[in-house]
């Protein structure tokens, strides 16, 4: 694996051809915005490129990604993952023996899978990234602008998250700038909840659980709650923020259960603790206040194991 500058990232998008830009598995808005945006922008310098059709994108997104996702029949000259940050993230379906050419990323735990990387690991989010090289090429129109608008906006949850800069506002507002449809996006992205998605956060709070006096608290998501309230995939965008909302909490923990004994871990935290470290130990990783991690456990036993190592780390 090579590091890239981003001159050096220029010229490779600019010396290849026949991409597929590849997102991560239960992709979200900064994976699919920013694989979009790549996509609008290898385009706009005429090259052919196309976003593999993640099978777990939501329809919340695939109205914005839909025009770019690749055809039947497409051979690839040029493999792209864009906001991967490590082969255990390939998304559903996907050749796992893939070469991959180049990884775009802001995750300082990139494994280094691709042959080269362009990575900035103080942006909150790729979109962060993609718009540097959109700059540094001169592309920028108002469909570009919300695709990365989209990207920027929900990996620091509309700009409250912990990880987000000074750098982040003014990215957001370039984009604005450049006629991104912001007052739509933050409406759509941020403010319209199905009546399920309300049904399942009820029975997620009333299931918190809270300990060493508060400095943790944990929140679980069973198949059983998904079905009680009727929830499917695209209600569950930002779940992992919700128990992080208690007063006092320092590491926040949510349990998801993905299938029988199959739990997904998401840590949120303050700046004093490493979320990153903590789930390494688990094989997973992601930033220092926001990372996962996947235990093949039943939640109940995944969240108090996850909870023991927190409260171990604290003292």
């Amino acid at each position: 694996m090579t590091t890239m500058t981003l001159n050096e990232c220029i010229r490779f998008l600019k010396e290849h051809d026949r991409y597929l830009l590849v997102t991560h598995i239960r992709p979200d808005g900064d994976t699919l915005g920013s694989a979009a945006a790549l996509c609008h922008i290898l385009r706009s310098m005429g090259k052919t490129a196309y976003v593999y059709d993640n099978p777990e994108t939501t329809p919340s997104y695939m109205e914005y990604t839909k025009q770019y996702l690749v055809p039947d029949g497409f051979s690839a000259s040029c493999v792209v993952g864009v906001d991967l940050a490590s082969e255990r993230l390939y998304p559903k379906g996907f050749d796992p023996d893939t070469v991959f050419d180049l990884c775009i990323d802001h995750h300082g735990t990139n494994t280094g899978y691709a042959r080269k990387l362009y990575c900035i690991s103080s942006k909150a989010s790729c979109g962060e990234v993609i718009l540097l090289i959109a700059k540094e090429l001169g592309i920028m129109d108002p469909q570009l602008a919300s695709l990365l608008y989209i990207a920027v906006s929900t990996d620091c949850g509309c700009f409250v998250y912990g990880n987000t800069t000074a750098e982040t506002h003014r990215a957001a507002a370039e984009l604005i700038e450049a006629g991104a449809d912001y007052k739509r996006l933050n409406r759509a992205l941020f403010r319209t909840f199905t009546f399920s998605r309300l049904m399942l956060e009820g029975l997620i709070y009333s299931g918190m659980k809270s300990y060493a006096d508060g400095k943790v608290t944990a929140a679980t998501v069973t198949l059983a709650m998904m079905e009680h309230s009727g929830a499917t995939e695209d209600d569950c965008d930002d779940l992992a923020s919700l128990a992080g909302r208690v007063g006092g909490c320092i590491v926040s923990v949510t349990v998801r259960e993905l299938e029988e004994c199959v739990s997904k871990i998401s840590l949120r935290s303050a700046e004093s603790f490493d979320c990153a470290a903590l789930c390494a130990l688990h094989g997973g990783g992601g930033h220092r206040m926001a990372s996962g991690c996947t235990m093949h456990l039943p939640p109940e036993e995944a969240r108090e194991t996850i909870v023991r190592d927190i409260l171990e780390a604290l003292k």
